[in-house]
C-alpha cells in the first residue's frame, strides 16, 4: 500500500507541475476518510531554488529522504530538456526502482528519468512538444507522443501539465480503488479519468510543400474537402498518371494522398467543432466524411476521442446538446 511519497525539487521547477503532486498526495483529506500520505518535498540541489514565476522555494528535506519513499515524483521545469542533473539524484532514483519503489514524471521531468537510465526499453509519455527530443536523447526509450500517461511499472510517465493529474489519480486508483480516486478527483474538481490522448491538443498546421509539382493540387484539395476525391481525379488535375502522381505526392509531402486528405478533414472538423454550433452531421458533410458515424470513426483513430467529447473539451457541456443525437452511442462514446 502506498504510504510514503516524495517529490523532487530542482532549480527551475515549474510551480504548477510541482503543485499537482503536492495537491494529490500532500493534502490531508482524512476528514473525508481518504488516505493521508507521509509526504515531503525534497531538494536535489542547494537552495533556495528558483522558478520561472519569480519566487524561491526551500525545504528541510534532502536526498536521503528519497530512500524511504514508496513513490518519487519528478515534476517538470524550465530547461529540463537540456541540462545536467545531480548524479546523486540519478543514483537515488535507480536505487528506488531496484528496491521496488515507483517513480513518476510530470511532463519534462521525464528527462530526469531518462538521464537515470530508467526509460531504456520502456514505453513513456511526454508533452508532444518534447517527444522528438526525448526520442533522440534516449533512443532506447519507446516514446508515445499521443497519450496522456504511460504506466510501465515501476516507471510512470505523463505528458504536459494536467496530464500529471491524470497520472497521479491513476496511481491512487491502483493503490486504493476507484472510489478513493473518484473522491479525490471530486475534491479537486477535476475528472477522475479523461478519455482520449494528447493528440487532440497537438497543434498541427496544414502541411505545405515547397515544390510546385503538387502544390496546386494541394490547394485545390483544401478548397474541396467535401467532394469525393480519388487519386485518379487528382492525377488528372496534375496532368500525370495515377502511379506517377502518387509517387510524387509521397516524395513531396511525406505521406499518401489519402492520409493527407484524411488529416485535413479531421483538422477542418476540429475547427468547426470548436468554433461553430453546427451539428456533427452537418460538420461531417462539410468535411467530406459523409456522415457522423464515419467522422466519429476517423476521430477515434486520429485523436483517440469522439466529436462530441472533443467539442465538450474545448467548448463545455452546453455546446454538445445540438450534436449529441447525431453521434451513435457505444461503449467508447464520449
Amino acid at each position: 500500500m502506498l504510504r510514503n511519497v516524495a517529490v523532487v525539487l530542482l532549480d527551475g521547477v515549474n510551480p504548477f507541475e510541482l503543485g499537482v503532486v503536492c495537491e494529490v498526495f500532500g493534502l490531508d483529506r482524512s476528514d473525508a476518510g481518504l488516505p493521508v500520505y507521509d509526504f515531503a518535498v525534497v531538494a536535489a540541489e542547494d537552495g533556495p531554488l528558483s522558478n520561472h514565476a519569480g519566487f524561491t522555494i526551500t525545504t528541510p528535506y534532502g536526498l536521503d529522504r528519497l530512500e524511504e519513499a514508496d513513490l518519487i515524483a519528478v515534476p517538470a521545469g524550465q530547461e529540463f530538456v537540456d541540462r545536467a542533473y545531480p548524479e546523486d539524484l540519478l543514483a537515488a532514483l535507480r536505487r528506488a526502482v531496484d528496491r521496488g519503489a515507483r517513480v513518476l514524471s510530470v511532463c519534462s521531468g521525464v528527462f530526469v528519468l531518462g538521464a537515470a537510465g530508467l526509460l531504456d526499453g520502456r514505453r513513456c509519455a511526454v508533452h508532444w512538444r518534447h517527444a522528438t527530443e526525448l526520442a533522440v536523447r534516449h533512443p532506447r526509450a519507446r516514446v508515445e507522443p499521443d497519450v496522456l500517461y504511460v504506466d510501465e511499472g515501476p516507471v510512470i510517465t505523463s505528458a504536459g501539465t494536467a496530464a500529471g493529474i491524470d497520472a497521479c489519480l491513476h496511481i491512487v486508483r491502483q493503490e486504493h480503488g476507484i472510489e478513493v480516486g473518484n473522491a479525490i478527483a471530486r475534491r479537486m474538481v477535476v475528472p477522475p479519468h479523461r478519455d482520449g490522448g494528447q493528440a487532440q491538443f497537438v497543434e498541427r498546421p496544414l502541411p505545405r510543400t515547397s515544390c510546385d509539382t503538387v502544390g496546386g493540387v494541394l490547394a485545390w484539395m483544401e478548397r474541396h474537402l467535401d467532394r469525393d476525391i480519388t487519386v485518379e481525379l487528382l492525377a488528372e488535375r496534375a496532368h500525370m498518371s495515377p502511379r506517377t502522381f502518387a509517387r510524387r505526392f509521397q516524395q513531396e509531402t511525406g505521406t499518401t494522398p489519402y492520409r493527407w486528405l484524411l488529416r485535413q478533414r479531421v483538422l477542418l472538423s476540429q475547427e468547426l467543432l470548436e468554433g461553430s454550433d453546427e451539428t456533427v452531421d452537418a460538420i461531417a458533410g462539410r468535411a467530406g466524411f459523409g456522415n457522423a458515424a464515419a467522422m466519429r470513426h476517423q476521430f477515434l483513430r486520429a485523436l483517440g476521442t469522439t466529436p462530441n467529447a472533443y467539442r465538450r473539451t474545448f467548448r463545455g457541456p452546453a455546446a454538445i446538446s445540438a450534436s449529441r443525437p447525431s453521434e451513435p452511442a457505444s461503449s467508447a462514446a464520449g
